[in-house]
């Protein structure tokens, strides 16, 4: 199960220009464009994927983004789908941050993809829910099920104006993911309606531009509490083994993973071993078979 709930983001100010230019965090953890590990070498490889994407990156988590990106460099995934909040919990719209929206395209001319994930990654509670609504919006995601039920017309309104203010920064996301991959009918609607490439849900990637849809459920980890943390281990061992002949496989992370020793060593681990029979992709190079 997904755990994209609150983690330490409540509790977490944006961080300050300084900050971001520390010299902790040199440039380098931008990757420069990649020696990749090519399918001819590995002919095992050649027609399976694996897709590595970061949820919830926006200025509130840029730095743990940062350390992410440079870990998996060094084990091999220098391609990454970013999954960036426009406006994360209120807390700050990207376009009011010129260092991170630079670092984001930076980030897009290495190699990785930037991918809309929602607006504000929030949604709040409501009236009359039935106890089905609460358990996917409080208990699931604690929260953060911004496009779980919402109404076409306002995916349609909120979708675009997240896309403008990326194309506003010189970047042009072609995917959306909803936050928790918990999206409404009427929203999907309006992704197809609005020329989106593609959505994600946990099950699988929908590929609105040609139709198809690739069944692959995401290995993902909750680190809210300790026995999530437990559960999320022996629940992604036993998946990453049914994948195995899948020629997707698709791992979530999220920023707050990397605090937890025993997860952030299993991604690790697992992403090694994917590595031996796969080639890392970003979604979009997936669908479009670069």
């Amino acid at each position: 199960m997904e755990d994209p709930d609150l983690f330490s983001y409540k509790n977490t100010a944006p961080a300050p220009l300084v900050e971001e230019t520390a010299p902790s965090f040199p440039a380098a953890v931008v990757p420069k464009l990649p020696n990749e590990r090519s399918p001819g070498s590995n002919p095992k490889a050649i027609n399976r994927s694996l897709v590595v994407s970061i949820h919830d990156v926006s200025p509130l988590t840029r730095e743990a983004t940062e350390r992410i990106l440079c870990e998996l460099d060094e084990i091999g995934v220098h391609r990454v789908s970013l999954l960036v909040i426009p406006d994360h919990h209120h807390k700050g719209n990207l376009l009011d941050d010129p260092e991170f929206c630079a670092w984001l395209r930076r980030c897009s001319a290495a190699g990785h993809e930037i991918v809309i994930h929602g607006y504000y990654h929030r949604r709040d509670q409501k009236a009359g829910e039935t106890f089905w609504q609460k358990m996917a919006t409080r208990y699931y995601t604690a929260g953060e099920g911004e496009f779980y039920d919402i109404a076409g017309a306002d995916a349609l309104r909120i979708v675009s104006q997240a896309r403008q203010e990326f194309r506003n920064v010189g970047l042009d996301p072609q995917g959306f993911v909803a936050p928790a991959w918990l999206l409404s009918d009427g929203a999907d609607r309006a992704l197809q309606r609005l020329g989106i490439a593609y959505t994600t849900r946990i099950g699988g990637v929908f590929d609105y531009t040609r139709g198809v849809h690739h069944t692959s459920q995401s290995l993902v980890w909750s680190t809210r509490s300790a026995v999530r943390r437990l559960i999320s281990r022996f629940w992604n061992t036993h998946l990453f083994r049914r994948l195995e002949a899948c020629p997707l496989l698709r791992m979530g992370i999220h920023p707050p993973d990397m605090g937890h020793e025993a997860v952030w060593r299993q991604i690790k681990e697992l992403t090694v071993r994917a590595l031996e029979t796969r080639t890392a992709k970003t979604y979009a190079g997936y669908l479009n078979r670069e």
